[in-house]
């Protein structure tokens, strides 16, 4: 039985991508889940695992650095959430990666390149260290947004959905939960709009009332009300958002 370990240090990520495997590999033995890099480089030689499905960001080893390490006698499969600039440095170099979200259609492509690989007898590819030492090089000597939010987490049903902030319209706290409306719909998260205008991206996301954040970028124009407050309206959204007088400085140059 071929058997792999996941490495990921969110539970809710590593809980996921197992159910995704389970369905389109069923096969598979998962002999480990790891929640840093350090569990991960155990448990590869513990299990003596053949597949190692690696978060990059991990507490203490990364993923790139972990792979490194166990690049000789594992197949290494990163699950990312950076940006296009790792993703292309990936494809240059013919890592295997998902990106989170993680879809069921992507993960059957990994799936069949890796049972390809494994059925021929084939080992890792020689010089992998060296191209992961390049990779890792070159991410870090890019900034990535000062570590600011990039996915949101939200409960659907039994599973975890991941909304990526960028297809986010705006943000609205109620009493107990915030609304996080999409093109696609609307869901709640408990995080707070103090919490979240801390973990946006200020320059992408701006906060224009103390219940209320809106992704700059889906801003259509504003207008002045009666009582001197600011209505805002949304591209493809019917509905307005009241702009409080304090963040009305946002839009003079608008």
């Amino acid at each position: 039985m071929i058997k792999a370990i996941v490495a990921d240090d969110e539970k809710e990520l590593r809980s996921y991508l197992k159910t995704l495997l389970a369905e389109v590999w069923p096969e598979l033995e998962i002999a480990g889940e790891a929640a840093n890099g350090s569990e991960a480089l155990e448990m590869v030689d513990t299990h003596a695992a053949q597949i190692a499905f690696l978060d990059i960001k991990m507490p203490g080893l990364s993923g790139l650095e972990v792979a490194g390490k166990i690049a000789k006698a594992c197949h290494v499969v990163f699950v990312t959430a950076y940006d296009d600039y790792a993703v292309e440095a990936f494809e240059r170099e013919a890592v295997d990666y998902l990106v989170k979200p993680v879809t069921k259609k992507r993960l059957l492509q990994t799936v069949g390149r890796l049972k390809n690989r494994l059925q021929a007898s084939l080992a890792p590819p020689p010089g992998t260290s060296e191209i992961l030492a390049e990779i890792l090089a070159r991410l870090e000597g890019k900034p990535d947004a000062a570590g600011r939010l990039q996915w949101i987490r939200t409960q659907h049903k039994d599973s975890v959905r991941l909304i990526s902030v960028d297809d986010v319209d705006y943000f609205h706290a109620d009493e107990k939960y915030t609304l996080v409306a999409t093109p696609a719909g609307e869901s709640l998260i408990k995080k707070s709009i103090k919490e979240l205008a801390c973990e946006l991206d200020p320059q992408k996301f701006w906060q224009i009332h103390r219940a209320t954040i809106v992704n700059v970028s889906r801003i259509e124009n504003i207008v002045r009300s009666l009582t001197g407050r600011g209505i805002l309206k949304l591209k493809n959204r019917k509905e307005t958002l009241p702009v409080s007088r304090q963040y009305l400085h946002l839009f003079k140059q608008m």
